[in-house]
């Protein structure tokens, strides 16, 4: 027979570990919350990728409890700047700049190694006494009455639910098996990702830079240390990640210039594919979906992430709410204000990436021209500026209560 709960998580990465948290902090210690995911088997592989935790992203872990166990693998971010320029260009002019701080100190944005934060929220999640499985959700099938949702996990279990998340990431098999169609395209893309060792201190600063085979970024993390998230055509991506060590460091130095002075490699470049996905539906029966699982974008903004930490604060005061008024946990008011909630804010992020990526990924010198022009504007209208950086760091229209730092 199969055990209760009042939610399974599909997924074990950032949003599916974070939602399980949040549920713990609103329903409290008598419910029983299951995440299932063959990788909570080992610790958080080493894959050399790192995020960038916008400042709402921030106070959400800081509402869970758990940034004071990231603050030594932090980096502030407090200083960004932009510019567009071809690889030969000798001087790349800075066309566009943010100070880093929200508020008086608070940076917009940390970077973080991904390992390192799901490996605090995987312990996190065990000492709250949530259930870890370490095997996939293979299917989630509502019952005849519509009343529960069953999930049938690889190892044979099956747990009786109000609600099945599914974070399962951007292929996302329980989405597939439910028949929820996306709107979808392929960048012929890859994002390029390595981590770099400093001669020179970064001083917290990001750059950006804008290059006709697409965006540059530059990442500050702890120590004399970089992320970069290189965006090229997809074959050139894999024939950069083939060359030697010195050869795959001459061509990033040619791209970023030489203010860090020498540079070497940590970790061997890798290569991911890109593409925007979007789900048509976020909720179909008592299953609603998640992070990657309800939609992929350009890396452009670095904004994937953390548009998947709104979708969790939104699901869970969605549900939280809804147990203190005596409701069904995953009734269809619940699914549909989380629906509400996250579709607007998640269509007009999806829609300016892949805009930043179309007008930057290009050497059209009329284009070029009318580009710059615009970030010059930018770049003297402080307002505007500070709104861009709000909407970056998150803070921008309905807030769901951990992305102000509160308490569920």
């Amino acid at each position: 027979m199969p055990n209760d709960a009042e939610i399974v998580i599909a997924g074990g990465g950032f949003a599916g570990l974070a939602l399980a948290l949040a549920l713990r902090q609103g329903l409290g210690r008598a419910a029983h919350i299951v995440v299932g995911d063959p990788a909570l088997a080992a610790p958080a592989a080493a894959d050399g990728r790192a995020s960038a935790f916008a400042a709402a992203s921030r106070r959400l872990l800081a509402a869970l409890g758990v940034w004071p166990q990231l603050t030594a693998a932090a980096q502030p971010i407090l200083d960004m700047v932009v510019t567009d320029s071809r690889t030969a260009d000798a001087v790349r002019p800075t066309l566009l700049t943010f100070a880093g701080e929200v508020e008086p100190g608070e940076p917009f944005a940390h970077m973080i190694e991904n390992r390192v934060v799901l490996d605090a929220l995987a312990a996190a999640c065990r000492d709250a006494g949530i259930e870890m499985v370490p095997a996939a959700v293979l299917r989630a099938t509502d019952d005849a009455g519509g009343a529960r949702i069953l999930a049938e996990f690889a190892d044979g279990r099956s747990v009786l639910a109000h609600l099945v998340a599914a974070a399962d990431g951007g292929r996302s098999h329980l989405r597939q098996r439910a028949g929820i169609a996306t709107l979808s395209r392929q960048y012929r893309q890859s994002g390029i990702v390595a981590t770099l060792g400093l001669e020179f201190d970064h001083d917290s600063r990001a750059e950006e830079h804008f290059l006709p085979s697409g965006p540059f970024a530059f990442l500050p993390l702890t120590g004399r240390r970089a992320s970069i998230v290189w965006t090229d055509d997809s074959s050139a991506a894999a024939h950069w990640c083939r060359l030697a060590p010195e050869a795959f460091v001459d061509e990033v130095a040619a791209r970023l210039g030489a203010r860090f002075g020498r540079l070497t490699l940590i970790d061997a470049p890798r290569a991911f594919p890109l593409r925007l996905m979007i789900a048509r539906e976020f909720v179909k029966g008592r299953l609603a979906l998640v992070g990657d699982a309800a939609h992929v974008i350009h890396p452009v903004a670095g904004q994937g992430l953390n548009l998947g930490l709104r979708d969790i604060a939104a699901l869970a005061e969605a549900m939280v709410d809804a147990a203190r008024l005596g409701l069904d946990l995953g009734g269809p008011e619940v699914l549909e204000r989380y629906a509400r909630w996250r579709r607007f804010d998640t269509l007009t992020m999806a829609a300016a990436t892949d805009g930043l990526n179309r007008l930057f990924s290009t050497d059209a010198g009329p284009l070029r021209l009318v580009r710059d022009i615009g970030l010059g504007v930018v770049e003297r209208m402080p307002g505007v500026k500070q709104l861009i950086i709000r909407e970056a760091a998150g803070l921008g229209g309905a807030v769901p209560r951990l992305l102000r730092g509160e308490a569920i």
